[in-house]
């Protein structure tokens, strides 16, 4: 177990650089996910903190040694991949002691740490069968063992989840978070499921064209996100975005969207935004922020046609325009909305968001 270090890391493929100089330090035992949309850096930096990517530019720190020049083997990291990378003509349990066996470490050591790995990730009753008789989750488990019984300083997790159904990857998410609870070791873990990082990570790290959005707690980039990016990309559905401008009117603001339609901004909010005042914006709401309910103090509300319902159960998901912006609401199921019918919708100011039309960053930073 060990911090780890990124300073200024580069990695350039001729005149392409995937990752741009990013810096981050990642605390003992801390679980940290990085997210983002294809082709960003993340997994780029994964496999540079793993040594199977030589960096361009830069120091990876690992406990308080650079690693740069460090092959793999000599990292103490414990990778698990995507697509599980078992040896499927050994059983579970030659899988798992393989790495033990490299290390030449007595039987009674390999044993042990086989026992107390298995009986954690609940794959005992499996040791003696081959890969190809498991299920993905249960080969998933199994390549968790593998990297377990190592007792790295690291864990690096490589979108291990992918390849798994929706129930699984649900299932599977509990099982690596209450892993980490028992056996709680530095961790960092790729992914491009947004929902998967937040309700996994103790820090989230959001990726886009090879550098550094935002890195924070899960709830920091859901409620504070620094930009437009970071707002659309955290959050399920995600947050609706409409071409406004934000103007002063009697002695606060109103935010004026492309079809006439001005919704007020709280007094609490204004402070932080006044400065722009006259100025093209973008405003972001959403959509779990737009109501049914009768509207309240700080709530602007509007009539809006209902072009289609999804029906979710505990929620129910509408969608309505306003100007050529298709938006979605989060409703209670009760009110019942049908397509083609009029209803009013309340917008909760408090939750809204201004971003820079030109940059997308926040504007209340």
């Amino acid at each position: 177990m060990a911090r780890l270090e990124l300073r200024n890391v580069v990695k350039s493929y001729g005149i392409y650089e995937a990752v741009r100089g990013i810096n981050l330090e990642i605390e003992d035992n801390e679980f940290v996910v990085f997210v983002g949309p294809s082709g960003c850096g993340k997994s780029t930096t994964l496999r540079m903190i793993a040594g199977l990517e030589h960096i361009t530019g830069g120091d990876i720190v690992i406990g308080d040694q650079v690693v740069n020049r460090l092959g793999p083997g000599r990292r103490d990291i414990a990778m698990v991949f995507q697509n599980y990378a078992l040896y499927p003509h050994m059983s579970v349990r030659e899988n798992i002691s393989f790495c033990l066996e490299q290390q030449k470490l007595p039987q009674s050591e390999i044993d042990s740490r086989i026992s107390r790995a298995a009986e954690t990730l609940h794959i005992t009753e499996l040791l003696s069968r081959r890969p190809g008789q498991l299920s993905g989750g249960q080969r998933q488990r199994v390549a968790m063992g593998r990297a377990i019984v190592r007792n790295p300083k690291v864990f690096l997790f490589d979108e291990p989840l992918s390849n798994l159904d929706a129930k699984l990857r649900v299932q599977m998410r509990t099982e690596i978070k209450r892993l980490h609870q028992l056996l709680p070791t530095t961790t960092v873990y790729v992914t491009h499921d947004q929902v998967e990082a937040m309700t996994m990570a103790d820090r989230v790290v959001v990726m886009n064209g090879g550098i550094i959005e935002q890195a924070g707690p899960p709830q920091e980039l859901y409620h504070h996100p620094v930009s437009q990016f970071v707002a659309g990309f955290i959050g399920s559905p995600a947050m609706n975005f409409l071409s406004a401008r934000l103007e002063g009117y009697d002695d606060g603001l109103v935010v004026v969207l492309e079809d006439g339609t001005r919704l007020a901004v709280p007094p609490a909010r204004a402070e932080a935004y006044k400065a722009h005042a006259g100025r093209p914006v973008v405003f972001g709401i959403r959509p779990e922020a737009i109501s049914s309910e009768a509207s309240k103090p700080g709530f602007e509300t509007i009539k809006a046609d209902v072009d289609l319902v999804e029906p979710l159960g505990p929620e129910t998901m509408i969608y309505f325009n306003i100007g050529s912006v298709i938006i979605c609401a989060s409703i209670d199921p009760e009110s019942d909305p049908r397509p083609g019918t009029r209803m009013p919708l309340s917008f909760n100011m408090n939750r809204m968001h201004l971003f820079d039309p030109d940059g997308g960053r926040s504007l209340s930073l």
